[in-house]
């Protein structure tokens, strides 16, 4: 019988990864579909869009974080490791599997809704491409902060049991108060999984560049105040 106390391998990890990064991606593509699908239920649909995303994450987080960290991102995978709180070896990895995760959500959802739902998928920018850029980067950059205090720093009085809950109350938060801007990536894996399923690349740079950007700003930052540098 297999030793429970046992940390998880590695393959483990990986594979719960994908599941986890599909079941946070299919709640929040749902919910893009059904703002698509009947506008007229909906009088704010950025908040049903929002709600998607946050407690999408959020259940993923209950059901998957124990097993392999529930990074299902992978800035903040990036932005962990340039934190020290996560080995630079398995980063690569752990890219893959949350990319196989998006791309199976982004695929079951345009198969269940059609080509219409499937072009509303991909992050698109009602801003200026600078300030997509910034909201992005300054957002994942304070995602991967509330991740490393909630979820990493046994110092603080929440850290573990409450971690899904702000970690996904955040991504609630940011997409209220920036998606309406800068489209609401904050996640590769989110914008690379439907970009390759609608084969549609505009912007997709502001989308790969800030979030792996601000992952690294947030993880170091979180490292410096940790280690009281200052």
């Amino acid at each position: 019988m297999p030793d429970q106390t046992a940390p998880p391998s590695y393959p483990t990890r990986l594979l719960v990864e994908v599941l986890g990064t599909f079941t946070f991606l299919f709640i929040a593509f749902a919910a893009i579909a059904i703002t698509v699908e009947q506008p007229e239920v909906f009088g704010t649909p950025g908040i049903v869009v929002a709600v998607g995303f946050g407690l999408g994450l959020a259940m993923a987080l209950f059901a998957f974080a124990h097993i392999s960290g529930g990074h299902f991102n992978p800035a903040v995978t990036l932005g962990l490791a340039a934190g020290g709180r996560f080995p630079a070896k398995e980063v690569v990895g752990y890219w893959a599997a949350q990319l196989i995760g998006a791309l199976i959500a982004a695929g079951a959802i345009a198969l269940t809704f059609g080509e219409i739902v499937r072009d509303a998928l991909p992050n698109t920018p009602t801003g200026t491409n600078a300030e997509a850029f910034v909201l992005e980067c300054v957002g994942t950059a304070l995602f991967v902060v509330v991740i490393s205090a909630v979820a990493t720093d046994k110092r603080a009085p929440w850290n573990g049991t409450f971690a899904p809950i702000a970690i996904g109350g955040y991504i609630f938060t940011v997409a209220v108060a920036m998606w309406p801007i800068s489209g609401g990536g904050f996640n590769p894996a989110r914008t690379l999984g439907p970009a390759l399923i609608a084969g549609d690349w505009n912007h997709i740079w502001i989308y790969m560049l800030a979030p792996l950007a601000g992952g690294v700003i947030g993880g170091a930052v979180y490292w410096f105040v940790r280690s009281n540098r200052i």
